[in-house]
Parts: C-alpha cells; sequence; structure tokens
C-alpha cells in the first residue's frame, strides 16, 4: 500500500510525495481526508480501503505513465525538428556558402529544447529567404544568358531541346557561382552588341549598295531574316546569330561585286559618251541628265555616287545614248572636221605661224567623201594638231607678248609721227592737249624700242636654242626680222643727220646770198648764182638715197617711210604664199618710222 493511502487510512500525517509537487499533494490530501470521512461515515473495511487505494494508486501510475510517455515523445520529436532543421541549415548553408549564410549560435546545456529548436527554426527561415532570392537571382541571369546563346546559335528560344532557366542544379547558389553567371551574362551581351553593331554595319552597307544599285532592299534582307529592316515586326527580335553574319556577309560581297561590274559597264559606256559631247559640242540640257552618271571616272568618288546611278535602266539609257550620238556623229563629221580646222586655224593665227597642210578643210572634205580615211581619224589627227599647237602657243607666249608691246610702241610712232606733221597741233582745246599728252608717253616708249628689239632678240635666240628649230612669225624668221628692223631704224637715223646737215648748208648759203655787203648793182644775180649752183651740187652729189628721200618727201606728202623698207619686203607677189591673210605682216615694212620730210618742211620740233 503507498504512503499516500496509508496516512488517509491510519491517520498519519500526510507529508509531500515530491518536492516540487507540493500544492497537488495538498490537494490529493484533502481528498483523501474527505474520503476516509466518507468511509468512516459509510462503514468501508479495512480490506475495501486497501483495495480503493491500490486501485486509486494503479490509475495514478497509468496517468503518470501516459503523462510521461507524451513528454517522451515531445521531446523525441523535439530532437527530431531540431535534427532536420539543423541539417537543412547545413546543406542550405553549404548552397548558399559559408562566407555568406548567418550562423546557428545555440548553447544546449543553458538553451531548452523549444528555444533551440526556435532558434533553428528562425535561422531556417532566412536561410530560405535568402536561398529564393539567390535562386531567383540565378534564374533570371540564367534565362537571360539561355536567352543570348539561343538568338546567337539561331534557335528558338525555349524550343523543345533547348535549356530552360528553371532547370539547373540549385545546389550551389554561392556568390561565387553568382558572379560567374554575371560574368558570362556580361561577356554574352557584349558579344551580342558587337554582333548587334556588325548587324547594323552590314544592313547599312546593304541599304547603301541597293540604293546605288536601284535594288529593292526590303526583298534582300528579308531573305535574310525578316527582322532586319526599319519595317519590320516590332515585337520581333533582330537577328544577330551567325547564320544571319554570314548570309548579310555574302550579300554584302555579292552587291560589292555587281557593284564592279556595273562601274565597269557604265564607264565603258560614259567614256564614249563624254567624247561625242565634246566632239559634237552637245548643248548643256542634253548632258545635264547624264551628268551625275560621269562621277564614275572620276578617281575615288565611287562611294560618292548618287541614287540609282548604277541601276540597270541607267546603264542601258546610258548605252542607249551613245548609240544615239554616234549615228548623230556619222551625219556630221564633216562638219565636226572642218570646226576642228577652223579651231586648229584659231590658234596658229593667234600664234601668226602657219597650220599643217595636211588637214586643209579642202582636202579632208575630198578624203571623207572618197572614203580613203576614216572621218575619225582624221579627227584624232587633228585633235592631235590642236593639242601641238596649244603646247606651241604655250610655249610662244612670253615671246608673243613682247611682239605686241614692240608693234604697240611702232604705232605710237607712227602715230607720233602723224602728229608732228599737223599743222594744228598747237592749238587750243581739249583734244589738243590729250594728243600733247600722248605725245609725251608716245616719246617715252619710242625711246624704249632699241632695248625691246634687243631683249626680243636675246629671248628669241634663247627658244630657238632650247626647240633647235627657228621663231617664224608670218613665215618669216623673227630674228632676221628684228635685225633688218635695227638696220632700218640706223639707215634711218643716217639719213636724219645727212638732212640736218644739209638744212644747215643751205641756211648758211642763204644767209651769205642775203647779206647787205655782198650786193652790187647788176651784178646780184650773178653773184648769188654760184652759191645756188654749188648747193645744188652738193645735194647732186649725196647718197642716192637721199636724193631718193628728197623726191619721195615731195610727192607723198612728207612721209619717207618706204625709203627704209627692207629689201626682204620688196619681195615679189609670192612672198606672203601660205600665211594667215587676216594676219597683220610682220616685216621691216609694216613699222612706220618716223619720216624724213622734205628739207623745207621740216619744222623746229622734228629738228631738235
Amino acid at each position: 500500500m503507498g504512503e499516500a493511502a496509508v496516512e488517509l487510512l491510519y491517520g498519519v500525517p500526510l507529508l509531500p510525495l515530491q518536492a516540487s509537487g507540493a500544492a497537488e499533494a495538498a490537494g490529493c490530501g484533502a481528498l483523501l481526508a474527505e474520503l476516509k470521512q466518507l468511509w468512516g461515515e459509510i462503514g468501508k473495511s479495512r480490506e475495501e480501503r486497501e483495495r480503493t487505494v491500490r486501485e486509486l494508486e494503479l490509475e495514478c501510475m497509468r496517468v503518470y505513465r501516459r503523462k510521461v510517455d507524451e513528454a517522451t515523445t515531445e521531446r523525441a520529436l523535439l530532437h527530431q525538428s531540431l535534427a532536420a532543421g539543423e541539417a537543412e541549415i547545413a546543406a542550405l548553408t553549404a548552397a548558399l556558402g559559408a562566407d555568406s549564410s548567418p550562423q546557428l549560435k545555440v548553447n544546449k546545456w543553458t538553451m531548452s529544447l523549444n528555444e533551440r529548436v526556435s532558434s533553428a527554426t528562425n535561422l531556417l527561415e532566412e536561410l530560405r529567404a535568402m536561398r529564393a532570392e539567390r535562386s531567383k537571382q540565378l534564374t533570371d541571369i540564367r534565362s537571360e544568358i539561355d536567352k543570348i546563346a539561343t538568338e546567337i546559335s539561331g534557335r528558338s528560344y525555349g524550343y523543345d531541346n533547348s535549356p530552360r532557366a528553371g532547370e539547373f542544379d540549385d545546389h550551389d547558389l554561392t556568390i561565387r557561382r553568382l558572379n560567374e553567371y554575371r560574368a558570362r551574362l556580361s561577356s554574352l551581351q557584349k558579344e551580342k552588341s558587337d554582333r548587334l553593331h556588325r548587324v547594323l554595319e552590314h544592313v547599312t552597307e546593304v541599304h547603301s549598295l541597293c540604293d546605288v544599285l536601284g535594288e529593292d532592299f526590303i526583298a534582300i534582307v528579308n531573305e535574310v531574316h525578316p527582322g532586319l529592316h526599319e519595317t519590320a515586326d516590332p515585337g520581333k527580335p533582330t537577328s544577330f546569330s551567325d547564320s544571319t553574319l554570314a548570309s548579310l556577309s555574302q550579300v554584302v560581297a555579292m552587291l560589292t561585286s555587281e557593284k564592279t561590274k556595273r562601274v565597269a559597264m557604265l564607264r565603258e559606256a560614259v567614256s564614249p559618251l563624254l567624247e561625242l559631247w565634246d566632239l559634237m559640242d552637245s548643248p548643256e540640257e542634253e548632258r545635264r541628265s547624264f551628268r551625275k552618271v560621269t562621277a564614275v571616272l572620276r578617281p575615288g568618288r565611287e562611294e560618292a555616287l548618287s541614287s540609282g546611278v548604277l541601276s540597270v535602266a541607267t546603264i542601258k539609257k546610258t548605252e542607249e545614248e551613245v548609240e544615239r550620238l554616234t549615228r548623230l556623229k556619222a551625219g556630221r563629221m564633216k562638219e565636226l572636221v572642218l570646226k576642228r580646222r577652223l579651231e586648229l586655224e584659231n590658234i596658229c593665227r593667234s600664234m601668226h605661224v602657219e597650220p599643217d597642210t595636211s588637214t586643209v578643210p579642202e582636202k579632208s572634205i575630198a578624203l571623207i567623201d572618197s572614203g580613203l580615211v576614216n572621218p575619225s581619224e582624221l579627227m584624232a589627227s587633228i585633235d592631235e594638231q590642236i593639242a601641238k599647237a596649244k603646247e606651241e602657243q604655250q610655249s610662244r607666249k612670253e615671246i608673243m607678248d613682247k611682239i605686241n608691246k614692240w608693234l604697240m610702241a611702232c604705232e605710237e610712232e607712227k602715230w607720233l609721227e602723224e602728229y608732228n606733221l599737223d599743222e594744228n597741233r598747237f592749238n587750243t582745246g581739249r583734244i589738243a592737249r590729250l594728243n600733247l599728252k600722248r605725245a609725251e608717253k608716245a616719246r617715252l616708249i619710242i625711246a624704249k624700242i632699241p632695248a625691246m628689239i634687243d631683249n626680243l632678240m636675246s629671248r628669241t635666240l634663247v627658244w630657238e636654242s632650247e626647240r633647235n628649230k627657228p621663231f617664224l612669225y608670218d613665215g618669216s624668221r623673227l630674228v632676221a626680222v628684228l635685225e633688218e628692223h635695227k638696220q632700218a631704224r640706223l639707215r634711218q637715223e643716217e639719213e636724219r643727220r645727212r638732212l640736218r646737215e644739209q638744212k644747215k648748208l643751205r641756211t648758211l648759203f642763204s644767209e651769205k646770198e642775203t647779206m647787205p655787203h655782198l650786193k652790187r648793182p647788176g651784178s646780184s644775180f650773178g653773184r648769188s648764182a654760184e652759191p645756188c649752183s654749188m648747193s645744188r651740187k652738193r645735194v647732186d652729189a649725196a647718197p642716192p638715197s637721199v636724193r631718193s628721200s628728197s623726191a619721195s618727201s615731195g610727192s607723198s606728202g612728207g612721209n619717207g617711210a618706204d625709203l627704209f623698207r627692207p629689201r626682204s619686203s620688196a619681195a615679189g607677189p609670192g612672198a606672203g604664199a601660205g600665211r594667215c591673210g587676216a594676219a597683220r605682216r610682220l616685216s621691216a615694212a609694216a613699222f612706220s618710222y618716223v619720216a624724213v620730210p622734205k628739207a623745207g618742211g621740216l619744222s623746229s620740233s622734228m629738228l631738235s
């Protein structure tokens, strides 16, 4: 029998059953006391009382056992839960990386199981949140990586055999793996950017080539990929796969090759077109519509060709224009030959030389009519002569300028001669003042004529030495003409000197005849006859050139320039054969020297 039952039955002071259960024992004692009183009133025997107490003890044991079992089970569950939590914490810590995961901090000696489980549960929730966030980051990065990789490979993202972003090992969620994924994504994004840039360059080049060649850009790029042009579906991404880049490279190479072929074709058509334009002097209205195609002949300008200039229609139109001008050229060849010959004659006339006689108009027309020569070859021959004439003209330019200055000085000399013979030159008035100023300038210019001649002769001799041929001017050698002109001027000066001496003699004899002391009655005529006869004898004794000068002066109004004409200028009728009729002849006879007037007609200004 238990102690509690003995105390209740026999009135022994009841002691606490357990130190920790004093309150419960007091409650049980009160109930036993009340039960004892009831048993006494009822009259229960000792056996019945013991049997009842044993039953109570068994019942209490069953209750305690059940509670112990429940506590044991709860403890086991807590240990199991704690073990599972710690295992999951370990797994998550390993997956997330120990360096970036919070650690479980518990003390099993001072903390109960519930506290330990609660701490593990809180840490587990934190780790699960970290895993979910890390997993989402990796999933997003992996998804972007897979998307770019499939775009590079040219496959459709999400097709049956393509990798899916969620299908990857989640046992490694460390920062290292995340950084690796980020580095890989950055590399793929850079590659994508480079590929897009290359695609853009190829598409731009294709567009430029199609614009010049007159091809359909949209149709060509659609064959490569529908999303490469501006009018493509905005929702459809631009392809930058290996196959797209390879196809674009092939298209660019094909169009570049086609451009090269068409440039060659257009050049073959444009070269004769330009020649025909120059040959036929086509008006600007006809040339304007084909002006843009001539850009193919400019070196280094193929990239700047205008839109559609290499199209098949443009090339065909240019070829048709060449054929039209070729047919038109056959009917106008005579006119063109004569025009080119006239151009040659004008150039030669400006140089005062004779043109080549092998292509004279009469001979050229006869050759064309007879069919003995091809008009194009004749045109080429005349063009060659024109080129040589222009080269000759350029080399003679300096000398021709000096000749023109010399001729102008000679004209001023002739004008001054006429001015000095004008009796009204001293009249008052505006014109007389202007003529007086011109005469002053003319005397300065005439004084430079000898230096002009010497300079011109020296430059001409240098020219002849450099080219080993004479410098001809209107069929005569310029040096000979200049030398003849110099000699004529010297003879003129000599004649002037002699005339001045002759005038002095006449003046002297005239003064002697008029002296008063020499006059005598009845003998004035006889005594003055001898000096006059002597004067006539002196004149008769003068050189023939002087006598002819005086005679010519009396018959031509005082102009004695013909006396000093060089012998070459007195040639027969054939002296001027073969020269340009409109050109001024360059010889000593072409220059007006200051005339030597009659002795009685010399003015004071001429004698000074």
